[in-house]
């Protein structure tokens, strides 16, 4: 049993490790946009590699596949599955049946919401890392918004933890990402693989996040985003004329 253990302990390790250090590009798009499909995720994240990220944030399924089939086994995929369910906030890989969707298309860590807020079903932080691990063999990234969660998050036995939701949440809606105070907090606090997401705009904001002690950084929107980029220079030019 130990053996197996210490075995599992490696593989979890190894997906981890080559994310130390580097820039995690999230390629995603909204459902409704013309990038949202399959093939042209697979491109953006094939020039993201091309240019030397450590890795990639996809989402859904039939994305990671896509990614998977695109990149071989070059790096890893952080993989996530949003989901709008009744009854329950969280929307980032919600209940176990995702995370075992997204493992199967190619994920090698699973992302997961893991606020404090309640899950669908009273599904249990603390049961879905624990069965991610058990019966997937995954690391889990936890997305969290404050310090409690990250504290919450690495005592469930989450191998990473992100500030993916800082202002995101009721309790943080009052917040505008990046979460810099929050990162440096866990920093403090948490001895871990620590990710600092969201709001990331400049390759300065990204230098400084590894500062205050991040392992790496994922930015989205500031490199994938062409939707909200045009919208957002579309409402400066407006409000400007």
């Amino acid at each position: 049993m130990n053996e197996q253990l210490s075995e599992k302990s490696v593989n979890l390790t190894a997906a981890i490790a080559p994310l130390d250090g580097g820039l995690i590009v999230s390629c995603q798009a909204p459902p409704d946009s013309p990038l949202a499909e399959p093939s042209i995720i697979a491109a953006i994240a094939l020039a993201s590699v091309r240019n030397g990220v450590v890795g990639v944030r996809i989402d859904t399924p039939a994305h990671i596949k896509a990614v998977r089939d695109r990149l071989g086994a070059t790096l890893p995929i952080i993989g996530l599955w949003k989901q709008s369910l009744p009854g329950s906030e969280v929307y980032i890989t919600p209940q176990f049946h995702h995370a075992e969707a997204i493992a199967a298309s190619g994920a090698d860590i699973i992302a997961i919401d893991a606020t404090d807020r309640a899950r669908p079903h009273d599904e249990t932080l603390s049961n879905l890392i624990t069965a991610i691990h058990t019966h997937l063999g995954k690391p889990v990234m936890a997305d969290v918004d404050t310090l409690e969660s990250a504290i919450a998050a690495a005592n469930f036995g989450a191998d990473i933890i992100g500030t993916t939701l800082y202002g995101y949440t009721r309790a943080t809606q009052q917040s505008i990402p990046p979460g810099f105070d929050l990162l440096a907090e866990i920093r403090k606090t948490i001895d871990g693989f620590l990710i600092c997401e969201g709001g990331i705009s400049s390759p300065e904001m990204a230098k400084r996040a590894l500062n205050l002690g991040a392992n790496a950084v994922v930015v989205g929107t500031d490199i994938t985003g062409i939707d909200l980029k045009v919208q957002a220079y579309q409402k400066h030019l407006n409000l400007s004329s």
